[in-house]
C-alpha cells in the first residue's frame, strides 16, 4: 500500500523558509511517473504549486510559487522536496504531497489538476507577518 508522509511544516515569521519533504513508501519510485505539491486553505479549491517528473527531473510551478518555491527529488531515498524561501502570511495553508504512477497509456501528469492518485495526509505551515 503506498503512502506518502510529509515533513518539515511548522510556524515561521514572514520572510522566512521552510523545506518539506515527502517520503514515499510501499511503490517502487521508479514506477511513478510524477509527484507535486499542493497546498489547501480551508474553504478554498487546492492549489497546485509544483510538480516533478520522476524520471528527467521536468519541473513545473504556479505563478504564486515561481521564484520561490523550488521542488526537488533524490530518487535513491524515495524523497521530493519543497524548498519554500520568503514566505508570506498568504502561504499559510495545509501542504499536501502528490504522485501518480506509470499507466499502460503513457507518462500523463494530472498536474495543475487535482486527479493524482496518491495524496499524503498533509502538513501544516503557517506564517505570521
Amino acid at each position: 500500500r503506498v503512502q506518502l508522509v510529509e515533513s518539515g511544516g511548522g510556524s515561521v515569521q514572514a520572510g522566512g523558509s521552510l523545506r518539506l519533504s515527502c517520503t514515499v513508501s510501499g511503490y517502487s519510485y521508479s514506477n511513478l511517473n510524477c509527484l507535486g505539491w499542493f497546498r489547501q486553505i480551508p474553504g478554498r479549491e487546492p492549489e497546485g504549486l509544483s510538480a516533478i517528473y520522476a524520471t528527467g527531473g521536468l519541473t513545473y510551478y504556479a505563478g504564486s510559487a515561481k521564484g520561490r518555491f523550488t521542488i526537488s527529488q533524490d530518487n535513491a531515498k524515495n524523497v521530493v522536496y519543497l524548498q519554500m524561501n520568503d514566505l508570506r502570511p498568504e502561504d499559510t495553508a495545509m501542504y499536501y504531497c502528490v504522485a501518480e504512477p506509470l499507466k499502460a497509456a503513457g507518462g500523463y501528469c494530472p498536474y495543475p489538476k487535482t486527479d493524482f492518485d496518491f495524496w499524503g495526509q498533509g502538513t501544516q505551515v503557517t506564517v505570521s507577518s
